[in-house]
């Protein structure tokens, strides 16, 4: 049993051009969603860039490798779609950092994951897709006009094999359309404050979320993370460990106006697909992070086309739900029930996933 952070090995941190073409292998979902939650709730966009930035270099040096820092996609989605205020999110991310912290800790993520059951945790992941594909319609609808032309960007982009970096070019078009409008602003840095955007409030809801996004954290996060480790960068990191860095993660950045992060295997692939092969990579892009908190201010922000949001977030829904089902052999009928659910039926997210728990639980005794 571990209590504390183990040594994660040899220490590798390059800064070289594959490095930082690798680095945007992390941002392909991180900022359209950041840039969404900071649309449509009161989160300080500013603040939420700063503790990405300041993570990013924590987890890349110390791991020396580039491990992803990325949003709890369950309570981010939520939030976005208005399932969770801002100060419910935050209860639920320092909850869900507690819990994390305890059971790395304790050396139990493995048993908790096989209690859970893939199929399950790939249902919440469905049913986040489809709530943010829902609101990626209402966004877009404003403005059809700006919309099919962000859609044109991202089939023109997907055609010549560049799908994954397409986000990043609408969101860029986005940006110079928001600075066309109210012009460039005036760099400076964030206030300092506890809790900028409000104090958590701990609800039947911001508990619900926690229970679904728990889920997809343990199995995406931790387990799916730590097996990647070994297979792309021949590193051995445990899910315990990864499980604890998240927890502290969470705990430190919430405080002080973060989101509820986490590590990801869909990031680390990205980052290595791009050419990431040292922690390197996210001191490149914390810093680029934090560059960005400086200028990210909130005229620009609401500037910012919401018909080109919608299309960003259409894209996040579609890669989301792919991804849901991709690596699902078995079980997929109950991932697609607890999906469907949960959109379909109104039923609540957390409430869908211990049903979904106890029928695998149930289907799993009778084989």
């Amino acid at each position: 049993m571990a209590h504390s952070f183990e040594s994660p090995g040899r220490s590798e941190v390059e800064f070289t051009t594959s490095e930082l073409t690798g680095a945007l292998g992390d941002s392909v979902t991180v900022l359209p969603l950041l840039v969404a939650l900071a649309a449509t709730t009161a989160v300080s966009l500013p603040h939420v860039l700063i503790g990405f930035g300041v993570f990013q270099i924590v987890w890349g040096l110390y791991y020396g490798m580039p491990l992803s820092v990325e949003p709890m996609k369950a309570l981010i989605g939520l939030a976005i779609v208005g399932s969770l205020s801002y100060p419910e999110l935050a209860a639920a991310g320092l909850l869900a950092g507690v819990v994390l912290l305890a059971v790395g800790s304790l050396g139990l993520v493995d048993r908790l994951q096989r209690i859970v059951g893939e199929p399950v945790i790939r249902g919440v992941q469905f049913a986040v897709a489809l709530l943010l594909l829902e609101a990626a319609v209402g966004l877009s609808i404003a403005n059809p006009a700006v919309a099919l032309a962000g859609v044109a960007v991202v089939l023109a982009l997907a055609a010549v094999g560049y799908r994954r970096s397409s986000v990043l070019v609408v969101l860029a078009l986005g940006g110079v359309a928001a600075v066309l409008s109210v012009g460039v602003p005036t760099p400076r840095l964030p206030e300092l404050a506890i809790f900028p955007a409000g104090a958590p409030t701990v609800s039947a809801a911001a508990l619900e979320g926690t229970v679904a996004q728990l889920g997809m954290t343990l199995g995406n996060a931790a387990i799916a993370t730590a097996l990647l480790c070994g297979d792309l960068y021949d590193r051995d990191v445990s899910a315990d460990s990864l499980s604890k860095s998240m927890g502290v993660t969470c705990l430190a950045a919430i405080p002080v106006g973060g989101v509820p992060m986490c590590h990801g295997s869909g990031g680390l692939a990205g980052k290595y697909a791009f050419g990431a092969r040292t922690g390197g990579a996210n001191v490149l892009l914390g810093v680029g992070y934090l560059a960005l908190a400086l200028v990210a201010a909130g005229a620009l922000l609401a500037a910012f086309p919401m018909a080109l949001l919608g299309v960003l977030l259409a894209v996040v829904a579609l890669e989301l739900g792919r991804a849901a089902f991709a690596p699902v052999d078995d079980g997929w009928a109950l991932a697609l029930v607890v999906g469907v659910g949960v959109v379909g039926l109104a039923v609540n997210v957390g409430v869908a996933f211990v049903l979904g728990a106890v029928c695998f639980w149930l289907l799993s005794r009778e084989k």
